[in-house]
């Protein structure tokens, strides 16, 4: 599979703290690449650099065989890739129809239109019948679904998904992963960071471990996770 996303010896500081340090993966088209280590790993700040949020001190990132890096978060957007964030914060006075409105208008300026890609991508997520509901009323779960369901409504080529699953019941989290792989059959490429690893283990293709920035792991997830330094330093001797 051709890369869709390249991602070449890429660092950022900050104040001297290496929150990424020489970073290099290379995410298949029609993959689903997840991203794994504990807390303060630089999971976070390497998908705000992916989406432009920060610029790199070092390295390069490709997008469709083009440098994305020094491009605003808007024009990485437009240019393919949505994202969700770690902590969910929907526009909570607006209903759940309109919260993904706003991401539909990226692509689709007639407010008709947009409503219409809003609508499937709500019956999409499991949130249609929520639709008329101030989002700020929302529980967890549906919370993190319309999370999901914004970045997707601006027909993104990758979704960078942070942490969507963090917080759920098992019951909520298989359904979620049954939504990512329907979304991933049909040809949406997924990059996502997730500490629970019964899902990042039944759905990924391919798993980066970081810590401290770097990275300590690439390859398979059965065989990444049996690493003696991911062992060590993320998953505890209990995990194998």
């Amino acid at each position: 599979m051709a890369a869709l996303l390249e991602v070449a010896g890429v660092s950022k500081n900050f104040r001297g703290l290496r929150a990424v340090a020489d970073v290099s993966f290379a995410v298949p088209e029609g993959s689903i690449f997840a991203v794994i280590g504990p807390n303060g790993a630089g999971k976070t700040t390497l998908f705000n650099l992916i989406a432009g949020v920060f610029a790199q001190d070092a390295g390069t990132i490709t997008f469709q065989g083009e440098r994305i890096d020094g491009l605003t978060p808007d024009a990485v957007c437009r240019r393919g890739i949505g994202r969700t964030f770690q902590i969910v914060r929907p526009f909570p006075a607006l209903s759940v129809e309109d919260n993904v409105m706003v991401g539909a208008l990226l692509r689709h300026p007639d407010p008709r239109e947009a409503m219409r890609r809003a609508h499937a991508v709500l019956l999409r997520l499991d949130l249609f019948d929520k639709r008329l509901q101030e989002a700020g009323s929302l529980t967890l779960p549906d919370r993190k679904r319309l999370e999901v369901a914004r970045a997707l409504a601006t027909e993104p080529k990758l979704l960078l998904l942070d942490e969507v699953m963090a917080g759920l019941r098992p019951t909520e989290i298989d359904r979620i992963v049954d939504i990512l792989r329907g979304l991933n059959r049909e040809g949406l490429s997924i990059l996502l960071i997730e500490h629970v690893m019964r899902a990042v283990m039944s759905i990924a293709t391919r798993v980066l471990v970081l810590h401290h920035g770097a990275a300590i792991a690439e390859g398979l997830p059965a065989d990444v996770v049996r690493e003696p330094a991911v062992v060590q330093s993320y998953l505890g001797a209990e995990a194998l």
